[in-house]
């Protein structure tokens, strides 16, 4: 069986490495937010073009924490999208605020700056407070920024983008995670940068907003044992982050050999039945998933079952369609594009360990895959 992700063999071809970064912190005897952190911390906002980096517990962690230290919270209203990990709404609903859910470009996947605007004018005209906008660059693929920094700059809107799957991409040359006030990396397994656990950080060139983060996250101190505000308890450990330090050296590398497979599935699937992922002008995917998409998703997922190849589904339900969040995110009528592909999208096997010759098995079955 060819598996739709392995993190088992992201830990099998670094092994020495890895092991050697967990005995050397276990024999350290310090285990919470030590040099281990404070070096990834370090080394991650240098790799990111940022100045400060501030680790979390996980990716959902630091979206409540990034919006908190930009100061949203109760009675506000943030803008993301539906079409993501329902993580992204989860962080921003732990900050206090509501969320707006904003229809996708159907090409990229990501915030369609023209219903944004939209979506901020409609909440506007109910007396909402808007406060900030959380694009998230998925799959791997940048949101508009330059559109979408206009349209929150004109409405004096922070902005935490969501890098969650798209560490090391560029649009126009520039890396995701510094166009706006802030942003939010997850560390989750299977990431483009994934830890052996949970693990997130928040990226800023703000001092400010990096020195809040940094007390909210470990219970509002300022001074050890007094807690200044209400905080949390989100402290990237150093396991995680020595673990970290370790697979960062090989990000680009990694992000590089996706790239390559991306490639021969594009190649190899260019005359066949499913549509294929786009890539805007000037932007650098970095495919932490493969998405395509056919009218006839489950019959293709159970015909490359059969042939062993494993598949996933990114994402199977929009979160303003899931139970806990049916009918009350604000602008949940508003999303068509959203809502259309929910049956199309089919995500294949994407990470860098896949050998050439299991994508070659990949592209064969698709295109034996009977057609209409």
């Amino acid at each position: 069986m060819i598996p739709q992700s392995n993190p088992l063999a992201g830990y099998q071809e670094r092994q020495a490495e890895l092991d050697a970064a967990l005995l050397q912190v276990m024999q350290s005897g310090w285990y919470i937010l030590g040099r281990e952190v404070e070096e990834f911390e370090r080394e991650f906002a240098e790799f990111t073009d940022r100045r400060q980096g501030v680790g979390t517990a996980s990716g959902t962690d630091a979206i409540e924490l990034a919006l908190r230290a930009c100061g949203v919270g109760a009675g506000d209203l943030v803008f993301t999208v539906s079409h993501t990990a329902v993580a992204t709404v989860v962080g921003i609903e732990r900050s206090g605020a509501e969320v707006a859910v904003v229809d996708i470009d159907p090409e990229t996947y990501t915030m369609s700056p023209t219903c944004l605007e939209e979506t901020i004018e409609a909440a506007a005209q109910q007396g909402h407070r808007a406060a900030a906008i959380v694009p998230v660059h998925l799959y791997g693929h940048p949101a508009d920024m330059p559109e979408l920094l206009k349209i929150a700059r004109k409405h004096q809107l922070v902005v935490v983008e969501d890098c969650a799957q798209a560490h090391g991409a560029r649009l126009d040359g520039k890396l995701v995670g510094t166009w706006g006030d802030a942003a939010v990396f997850s560390f989750y397994p299977t990431k483009n940068l994934g830890a052996f656990g949970d693990g997130g950080l928040v990226a800023t060139d703000d001092d400010a907003i990096a020195e809040r983060a940094r007390e909210l996250r470990q219970y509002g101190w300022r001074e050890r044992f007094i807690s200044a505000e209400t905080g949390m308890n989100t402290r990237l450990d150093e396991i995680q982050a020595a673990l970290l330090r370790v697979r960062l050296r090989h990000l680009d590398n990694d992000n590089q050999r996706r790239r390559q497979i991306a490639g021969r599935y594009a190649a190899g699937l260019a005359e066949s039945e499913v549509q294929l992922p786009s890539v805007r002008p000037g932007a650098e995917h970095v495919y932490h998933q493969f998405v395509v998409q056919t009218e006839r998703r489950e019959e293709l997922r159970e015909f490359l079952k059969s042939r062993g190849v494993g598949t996933a589904l990114h994402y199977p339900c929009p979160v303003h369609q899931q139970p806990a969040y049916a009918d009350r995110l604000f602008g949940c009528e508003r999303l068509p594009v959203t809502e259309a592909i929910r049956p199309r999208i089919l995500s294949l096997p994407m990470f860098p360990q896949l050998s050439d010759t299991e994508v070659a098995t990949v592209v064969e079955a698709i295109q034996q895959w009977p057609r209409n």
